[in-house]
């Protein structure tokens, strides 16, 4: 992904960037599994994975046509992470090298590089590659104006849209807006194969936000003007939002929507608007500063996992099928998380939990619509301020949450320690409780003796903690 590789060559980003260069473990040493351990396998194709989670869905979809290794220790988050000096030479040695194109892992960059200058018989994997419409920027923003009014009784039959907004949900900015009867502003263009999406805020003629949601009185959708182009884009609606996913590259005309059950009972088609479909992205479409933990949430998950899967064919064409069938198979457990968390979303009774930790969950929040508050930012070397301390306190104590989240990777131990900020929020709030929550970067020896990959720390850890902490039990 040539955008973020760009970004850490400039001073400023650097800068910025540098000290979120968290979210890795330490070197095993030998270079072998992720449990230091040496692997034993008759398979003719070997490759290397920058961290545990890249290791272990390279190793489902391999099979046993390839094996991996993560240089990663079991235990270890040594954010800042410097590899051995040797570890290029013992990737070439391998045929592939899958990594994360971004300056949080610019160790796995500075590698690709020298692998892409100096060796022609290594394939270089950025899975990174083809994200750039679903990337959240740090610095998203968080309109508390939107919330909607959920306890009026309205009559769609009465009811009088007198404001439409439409908000981009990538950086959460407004960038559209309709007066009267015609436009103001433009939707983000989707590139091919990839997708832009879109928030619709409605307000009524007594200024109350409409709630929008599958399982809300209104429904915000759009389509494709009768004789426009229909090939351009596919359009999704989710309810509370849309998606236009880039078919192929051109321009179309569309018209935005506010559905009650399966009825239209407003619309734009009045002034159309423009939506364009681009082979790529351009630079200055992508967040100069995002967020890099796409791979917590598991939908863009199987966007990666079928990254693998085309990059090892390449590599092993004769196996491509096997690759291709053991990411589909794959897949299918990554979408029943995914389920999982639409479950846990629709059963909360609070949409606000607060993790003594580092901020490594923003996706997640932002697909299934739930806070997950931290004390800190996106950086685990930062530091709380007793500002953020007493926020953390008032957001415990003003929703009334009995259990509190932590980070087992920012303890010595984690299998065994909790952090200080879990102590604090205890002994100075009446919650009484605490769970972990992994952001599935690494493994302990505990759960290696489990055998669990990333699916398994999401089912046994994560989802039942915020079950706990958002009240869904």
């Amino acid at each position: 992904m040539d955008l973020s590789r760009r970004a850490t060559l400039t001073s400023s980003a650097t800068l910025a960037l540098g000290a979120l260069a968290g979210c890795m473990n330490e070197p095993s040493g030998n270079g072998t599994d992720s449990d230091g351990t040496e692997s034993e396998s008759e398979a003719e194709h070997s490759g290397y994975a920058a961290f545990f989670t890249l290791w272990d869905w390279a190793e489902h979809v391999a099979g046993d046509h390839m094996t991996f290794t993560n240089p990663v220790a079991t235990g270890e988050m040594g954010h800042g992470w410097e590899p051995p000096a040797d570890i290029q030479r013992d990737i070439a040695d391998s045929d592939t090298f899958i990594y994360l194109d971004t300056a949080e892992f610019s160790w796995a960059q500075d590698v690709a590089a020298g692998l892409e200058d100096d060796y022609d018989d290594i394939a270089v994997i950025d899975v990174m590659d083809g994200l750039e419409s679903s990337l959240l920027p740090i610095d998203r923003d968080a309109d508390t104006d939107r919330t909607p009014d959920t306890d009026h009784e309205y009559d769609p039959d009465s009811l009088t849209v007198d404001g439409f907004e439409v908000y981009d949900r990538q950086s959460g900015e407004e960038i559209a807006y309709w007066h009267i009867d015609h436009w103001h502003g433009s939707v983000p263009d989707a590139p091919v194969d990839g997708h832009a999406a879109v928030e619709g805020v409605f307000e009524d003629d007594e200024g109350r936000i409409l709630p929008l949601g599958d399982d809300q009185p209104f429904q915000f959708d759009a389509r494709v003007l009768d004789g426009a182009d229909d090939d351009v884009v596919e359009i999704v609606s989710h309810g509370d939002y849309v998606e236009f996913h880039g078919l192929e590259a051109g321009r179309t005309r569309i018209a935005f929507e506010l559905v009650a059950g399966s009825e239209v009972i407003w619309d734009t088609s009045e002034d159309s608007m423009t939506a364009d479909v681009v082979e790529e992205l351009d630079e200055s479409d992508v967040p100069e500063f995002y967020d890099p933990h796409v791979w917590v949430d598991p939908v863009l998950a199987q966007d990666v996992v079928e990254a693998i899967a085309d990059g090892l064919a390449d590599i092993d064409p004769d196996n491509a099928d096997a690759y291709a069938d053991n990411a589909a198979a794959y897949i299918e457990r990554l979408e029943d998380v995914d389920r999982q968390f639409e479950e846990l979303a629709a059963e909360a009774e609070r949409d606000v939990a607060v993790l003594a930790g580092h901020d490594a969950f923003q996706y997640i929040e932002h697909r299934y619509d739930f806070e997950i508050h931290t004390p800190v930012g996106i950086s685990p070397d930062a530091a709380e301020s007793q500002s953020d301390i007493a926020e953390a306190i008032d957001v415990v104590e003003e929703h009334d949450i009995e259990t509190v989240l932590y980070d087992p990777f920012e303890t010595p131990n984690p299998d065994e320690d909790i952090p200080q900020m879990v102590e604090v929020l205890l002994e100075n709030t009446d919650a009484d409780t605490y769970e972990p929550l992994t952001p599935v970067e690494g493994t302990t020896e505990e759960w290696n003796e489990q055998d669990w990959g990333w699916i398994e720390q999401m089912e046994e850890l994560n989802l039942p903690s915020l079950r706990a902490a958002l009240g869904a039990d």
